[in-house]
């Protein structure tokens, strides 16, 4: 099995530089999150990684709590509307499914992403697992799990704000469960 300093290298060699370790125990599930995808969230219900699709908080709290660690990453990007921002989305999502089965096959055999956006493999989600065309590649997205990112990504030294427009920088999360 491979250890911190190899996975460090693996996240590189994927392009990913911007990451900070935490313990998953420090991980902030929160049933807030859920009640905002709820009353908020185009996706919701539209979306297989996105709620209801998604297990109950507390099935979400004991499947993160079944990891000791976890990597969260940090994207930061201006993207001028919503659909370069799905698309971008979509792109940095394909390289984290990439890298979970490259951790996966170096013998780490519990590692799951949680996606910074929607699915990445589909442009229009069918929104129901049953009817995937891609099941092995769909993950829930930090929110979709009930993750407080705001909590979790300032633990951590990380900003994260809500923007009023498209023209601000905005600051994106995925974060690997370990074990």
């Amino acid at each position: 099995m491979i250890d911190r300093q190899q996975l460090e290298g693996l996240f590189r060699e994927h392009g990913f530089d911007d990451f900070r370790w935490l313990p998953a125990g420090q991980i902030v599930v929160a049933q807030w999150v859920r009640m905002k995808c709820k009353y908020g969230c185009p996706e919701y219900g539209v979306s297989m990684n996105c709620p209801p699709n998604n297990p109950s908080v507390a099935e979400c709290e004991r499947f993160i709590r079944e990891y000791s660690e976890a990597a969260i990453f940090h994207f930061t990007r201006s993207v001028p509307n919503r659909e370069e921002r799905h698309k971008w989305s979509r792109e940095e999502n394909k390289k984290l499914i990439d890298l979970e089965r490259t951790v996966l096959l170096s013998g780490r055999h519990k590692a799951f992403m949680l996606l910074m956006g929607s699915c990445p493999q589909c442009e229009e989600c069918v929104g129901r697992w049953e009817d995937c065309r891609h099941p092995g590649s769909g993950r829930p997205t930090p929110e979709g799990m009930a993750v407080d990112l705001f909590s979790t990504a300032h633990s951590v030294g990380y900003p994260l704000e809500i923007l009023d427009d498209y023209s601000r920088p905005m600051n994106r999360y995925a974060i690997f469960l370990i074990e």
